[in-house]
């Protein structure tokens, strides 16, 4: 896998933000979605890909240990991460 393959990314139909993690020799692709970015990292609706990205970078450090206990429960080689994720932590 390339780096820029690595590089989170706002998905084409705009619904979350792909990016990977590597745990225990596994790469994991995983997706936030949009709704989850707007409900718990103050992003604003209809916000542009900048915007989106800066938010996911801002709460990058959150949104990866959310991702990795949620793998860690249910080991996958993908994950989505929906606003009820992070409602209890």
């Amino acid at each position: 896998m390339e780096a820029a393959e690595l590089e989170p990314q706002v998905l084409a139909n705009r619904l979350g933000v792909e990016f990977y993690l590597v745990r225990q020799n596994n790469t994991i692709g995983c997706v936030i979605m949009i709704a989850a970015l707007e409900a718990y990292f103050w992003l604003e609706p209809r916000a542009s890909d900048a915007r989106t990205l800066k938010a996911f970078r801002d709460g990058y450090g959150r949104i990866c240990a959310i991702a990795e206990r949620k793998w860690l429960a249910r080991p996958s080689t993908r994950l989505e991460l929906t606003p009820a994720d992070f409602a209890r932590h």
